[in-house]
């Protein structure tokens, strides 16, 4: 495992995250994407923690991810489910946290369809003085960490699997195209890329990419001093996007928290953003296609690409989050030992 000191007491967001502590999470990544190739695939770093999976709101990939993750590392799991728990009662939100801290949790893995839950969270843990970490898996329109952190591991154990690290992306041209304005995924995603040193150009019908969303993203870059000079680029076409890519990361349609009538129809937004083996021809001829999932197949994607594998690296996404999760769990939960 990687020596570097890890002072993150719980991972909310990756606005502020350093390059050292990006490189920890690949290079830590990497050693626990070793141990996953063995036969004997646990090991018991956090034997005697306990992580609560609570999630507020529907999901596949990360909340099994998450889960196995835990059980490699030998953690005890408690998985909350809204639907079937005391919420549907009256309790709050933060009454329920306190309930799993009173179960003994260490690490808490929160999503939830409303911006800042996780953050309430742990804000609430600190208050009560508690040494609970609290790991945002997906909060409303805010972030979803741990999903860029994976796609980032993707990518630069693609270019390098001995060493992957965050210089590997510097001068790279990767374009993410879609439902930008309702995207966590894409937001966690440009922190990461632009920390890089990656050409980062955004893509999708003005409806999804408007103004409003370049000044805040602009507003948060310059309150940072990124080195080099931060690379980020509109378009309300997708071919300028597309141009000499180097990689292309599509996003869904976020449907259910669209509140307005934002697309004419999906027929006419897969005919100009849709993601296809021909539109692939303006990319570099070795580019790769990520997917955060799930997908709208034949909508963001079209089936063909998605299944291909001389450019879809969505399933290799899914194997990524495990060895991921792995590394952030043991990071947060290495000092409660």
């Amino acid at each position: 495992m990687p020596t570097t000191t890890w002072n993150r007491h719980h991972i909310l967001s990756l606005a502020d995250f350093t390059t050292t502590e990006y490189d920890t999470v690949l290079q830590t990544a990497a050693s626990f994407q070793e141990v996953l190739s063995r036969r004997t695939k646990k090991v018991p770093t956090l034997q005697g923690q306990v992580v609560a999976n609570l999630f507020f709101e529907s999901s596949t990939r990360t909340r099994s991810s998450f889960e196995l993750a835990a059980k490699r590392l030998s953690a005890d799991t408690l998985n909350f489910a809204a639907a079937t728990s005391s919420m549907t009662k009256g309790e709050t939100i933060l009454d329920t946290a306190k309930t799993y801290l009173a179960m003994g949790t260490d690490i808490m893995v929160v999503r939830h369809r409303e911006a800042g839950v996780p953050n309430a969270i742990a804000a609430e843990m600190d208050r009560l003085g508690v040494r609970v970490s609290v790991l945002n898996a997906g909060d409303g329109q805010h972030e979803h960490p741990s999903q860029a952190l994976l796609d980032l591991f993707t990518i630069t154990t693609l270019i390098d699997p001995a060493h992957p690290r965050l210089e590997l992306l510097k001068g790279k041209k990767i374009a993410i195209v879609g439902d930008i304005l309702h995207s966590r995924v894409a937001r966690s995603n440009i922190w990461s890329l632009i920390a890089s040193g990656a050409e980062v150009h955004l893509a999708a019908p003005p409806t999804l990419l408007p103004k409003f969303f370049a000044e805040f993203i602009s507003e948060k870059v310059e309150s940072r001093n990124y080195s080099p000079n931060p690379q980020l680029f509109l378009h309300w076409q997708l071919e300028p996007a597309l141009q000499n890519a180097d990689f292309v990361m599509t996003l869904r349609l976020q449907k259910e928290r669209m509140t307005a009538h934002l697309l004419p129809s999906l027929r006419e937004y897969h005919q100009l953003f849709g993601i296809t083996r021909t539109k692939l021809q303006l990319c570099k001829p070795n580019v790769k296609v990520l997917h955060p999932g799930p997908v709208n197949r034949g909508v963001e994607i079209s089936s063909e690409l998605m299944d291909d594998p001389e450019f879809s690296l969505i399933q290799s996404q899914v194997t990524s989050g495990v060895a991921v999760r792995m590394a952030l769990l043991y990071l947060l939960g290495s000092g409660k030992a």
